[in-house]
Parts: C-alpha cells; structure tokens; sequence
C-alpha cells in the first residue's frame, strides 16, 4: 500500500489522529498536507515527518470558510502540481444535555464536523474530476448511531456517512472513491482524560474488551486512499473492536 508520488491533505492533522495519519501517509511515500487550525501543531507534525525522511507542509484554515479552504486547495496544487488525496479528519465537541445545548454549541459542532468536509470535498472535487482520479476518506464515528449528550455530534457524525453515500454517487464516473471510517473507542489522550468509570464502561461495551490504537485508524484509511481499493466506493468501515454504538 505505497504512496509514492501522491499529494495527501489531512484536516485537523495536528490532533493525535490525525498526526497518526499524516506520519503514516508520509512513511508510505505520500506528501503530506498538514492542515490545523492550531499553526504550532500542524508544525509539530511537520517537524515529525521531516524526522521521518518524509516531505510534509502546514496550512492553517479555518475550514468553515470556504475562503480559506478553496485558498488551501489552490495553494497545495500550486505547490505540488496536484491533489490526490483528502481526508477530512478535522471535528471537534461541545456536549450537552439537549435541553441545554445553545446554538452556539450546536452550530459550532455541525459547522466544523460536517460543513468542513463538504467544503474541503467541494474545493478539491474539480481538480480530482479533471485528472480522473481522487481518493477521499471521511472520519466519522461510532457515535453515529447515537449517544446521550451529543445531539450535535451525532448529528453531525451521520451526516458525514450521509455525504460519503452521495459524494461517492456523484463522483464514481470520474474515477473518484469516497469512502468513511467510524472510529471506536481509540486510545488517544482524549480517551484517557475520561472519568476512570467511564472508561471501563466504554471498554467493558467493546467485545474485544480493549481500546484500539491510533494506527489503527491510520491504517485503515491508509487502505481505502491507496489502490489496493480502487473498486471500493460508499463504504463505513468500522474500526471499533466489534462495538456497535457507545
């Protein structure tokens, strides 16, 4: 699963799953785009896969702005000559009991989570439909299917497997894949940062009684934007040890 001579963007990349990802792409060949909205981060994750060997810059955008986005995406084929790559990786929460969720709560979460991608899929879309080419993974989430104190979230969550059903739809003719990840519970510091009896409860609910590791998710992704899967389309792939909802 070599990606050697393609062009990979990765939102939120400076964040722990995405910095897996972005390190895994780039020892496979891939030149990362290291996007985050948090500049010092993004250039962490630069800095480790120049350690790496491998080729990486950083691009902060906000991704609820199509401004900032369609100027990210021009300046990476300007750079780099192409985009081959998108994985919309940037989400965030605020969680709250639906009775006191704020629109400010929910519009943040929907905004960042799902407009994001649409707007990074959009930007990079006329690009991959004009090379006849284009691997683009979404990041959901097992939440997906439902959890209490996250109406936002999971709305947003299912959305994005919503818009990986019509985006592989609409871009399958050009030779374009869009496929989805739902990550389970993932040992990430965020994770561990849990109150202690809720993360035994969450492990407890995984069948494989464990939490799964950020390469996990690295290398599932790294599976559907490589060739190896070139007649995958419109996938959720679950990567969650057997568990089916929190």
């Amino acid at each position: 699963m070599r990606l050697d001579g393609k062009v990979a963007l990765i939102t939120g990349a400076g964040g722990d799953l995405g910095r897996g990802m972005a390190c895994r792409f780039a020892q496979v060949g891939a030149r990362v785009v290291v996007n985050d909205i948090n500049q010092d981060r993004a250039l962490e994750t630069v800095e480790l896969i120049a350690g790496q060997g491998g080729q990486a810059m950083a691009y902060r955008a906000d991704l609820t702005q199509s401004e900032e986005v369609n100027a990210m995406v021009a300046q990476v084929i300007e750079n780099w000559k192409q985009l081959d790559i998108l994985v919309n990786n940037a989400g965030d929460i605020r969680d709250a009991m639906l009775i006191k969720m704020s629109d400010e709560d929910w519009d943040f979460v929907i905004d960042l989570n799902l407009k994001g991608a649409f707007l990074c899929a959009r930007s990079v879309a006329s690009h991959m439909i004009e090379r006849k080419y284009g691997k683009i993974v979404n990041i959901s989430s097992m939440a997906y299917k439902g959890n209490i104190g996250q109406t936002n979230y999971v709305s947003a969550k299912a959305g994005i497997v919503g818009l990986t059903q019509a985006l592989g739809l609409e871009l399958a003719r050009y030779g374009i894949t869009v496929n989805c990840v739902a990550p389970g519970l993932i040992d990430t510091p965020k994770a561990r940062q849990l109150d202690p009896k809720t993360l035994s409860m969450l492990v407890n609910k995984t069948p494989m009684r464990r939490m799964g590791e950020i390469i996990d998710i690295a290398n599932a992704v790294l599976f559907l934007v490589s060739d190896q899967s070139g007649y995958i389309s419109r996938q959720t792939i679950h990567v969650s040890g057997g568990m089916e909802g929190f």
